[in-house]
């Protein structure tokens, strides 16, 4: 299962560039990738009522999201931001605590340290989701970069009482990173909607969210890494 995922984000990566539809940064190999019309998906995201409706959403730190952070704050809806590997926890920014010209700085990974409260288990309910992939089908079966990042901080919300079955999950591609089909693993989330440059897809395929952390499969290495899994594991140990 974990080839076939290799396999997978190995021939979008290699499609993405053979198509010179990639953008900064360079390569895309190993990355959530940058494309163009990255900037017109996401005010696809930015339309729906999802987002209007939300007060709070949680959006990936990577390049071709930036446009989804940017408008989360310039709406004026808390963004929480996970830190590059959860090595710092979260980051929660307030845009009434950010001047307004300076929201785009804010939306950055150097940025949202600047402007944002870092936090690790003191964070506000989230309304709405919005990951990077590097595939995805249109049934909603979601292939990252394969560090497992984004699945590991839907369960910390979810652990936490944060994100619910309901809390819709999105996330912006290129018409190239779809692929027909994709497999799913016991710490996989699908998405409900999935935006291009093209078109807003609703996922028709069954939604897939796991219940919180799966301690068994996380090594003491990487739990000793992120500061956030100890005092997570230490809290729900004391409950």
């Amino acid at each position: 299962m974990y080839d076939r995922k290799r396999e997978l984000r190995e021939e979008v990566w290699r499609l993405l560039e053979e198509e010179k539809v990639t953008r900064f940064p360079r390569p895309v190999r190993g990355r959530i990738p940058n494309f163009e019309g990255s900037e017109v998906a996401s005010r696809r995201i930015l339309g729906t009522e999802e987002f209007h409706a939300a007060e709070a959403a949680k959006v990936n730190p990577d390049y071709p999201q930036l446009e989804v952070r940017k408008g989360t704050l310039y709406a004026g809806k808390l963004l929480i931001m996970p830190s590059p590997r959860l090595r710092s926890g979260f980051l929660v920014l307030d845009p009434t605590k950010i001047p307004k010209r300076n929201c785009g700085r804010a939306a950055t990974i150097r940025g949202a340290f600047q402007y944002g409260a870092q936090t690790d288990l003191d964070l506000p309910p989230v309304d709405l989701i919005v990951c990077g992939s590097v595939a995805v089908t249109e049934g909603g079966t979601r292939v990252g970069k394969g560090g497992g990042y984004s699945e590991l901080e839907y369960a910390v919300l979810r652990e936490l009482g944060l994100v619910e079955e309901e809390t819709p999950i999105m996330t912006t591609v290129h018409e190239l990173q779809f692929v027909e089909d994709a497999p799913i693993e016991e710490h996989d989330f699908s998405v409900d909607l999935i935006a291009t440059p093209m078109r807003l897809v609703k996922a028709d395929g069954p939604r897939i969210r796991p219940k919180g952390v799966l301690w068994d499969k996380l090594s003491e290495e990487k739990i000793e890494r992120m500061p956030i899994l100890k005092k997570l594991r230490q809290r729900s140990s004391a409950g």
